[in-house]
């Protein structure tokens, strides 16, 4: 008998947690990303590191490219809001993590900064209000992964 679906998503979360949260710790203490936000993003976004774009070019942010003139490698088509969308490839995980603090730490996102690192609602709530995803439920996502992982606890270093 098959694992139920959802037995093997907490799984594969768990799993994923256990494998980056002192990636995400070592990011939040360099950038002032909450680990829990960085770690439930990873999860979202990358569907727990298992994604095609996570697991074929190390994307686990979903995070695009804009760049008019890439060099070879630098980023991939996959179509996502649409057909045309270039995602950035890395080598490794850590330059997808390192990538995405540095791309929280861009003016659009300037003012979550101001937040309690603890404050992961807030930055849940924040980035949704500034688009960094096009869905209309995105903060309450990572807010509910939050809390049943339990990911506030990398928060507290």
């Amino acid at each position: 008998e098959l694992p139920a679906k959802g037995t093997e998503r907490r799984s594969a979360q768990m799993d994923y947690v256990a494998r980056f949260s002192k990636l995400a710790q070592i990011e939040m203490k360099k950038y002032g990303i909450p680990a829990s936000i960085t770690l439930a993003q990873g999860i979202l976004e990358s569907e727990s590191g298992n994604s095609r774009l996570a697991s074929r070019h190390n994307n686990h942010f979903g995070i695009k490219c804009h760049s008019k003139s890439c060099p070879r490698g630098h980023c991939v088509n996959y179509a996502d809001d649409s057909p045309k969308d270039f995602f950035r490839q890395y080598g490794t995980a850590w330059e997808s993590f390192r990538a995405h603090s540095e791309f929280l730490n861009r003016d659009r996102y300037r003012s979550l900064h101001k937040l309690r690192p603890t404050d992961y609602k807030g930055w849940a709530r924040g980035l949704q209000k500034a688009g960094y995803a096009t869905g209309n439920k995105y903060a309450e996502k990572l807010i509910r992964l939050i809390e049943d992982l339990k990911l506030y606890q990398y928060d507290k270093v």
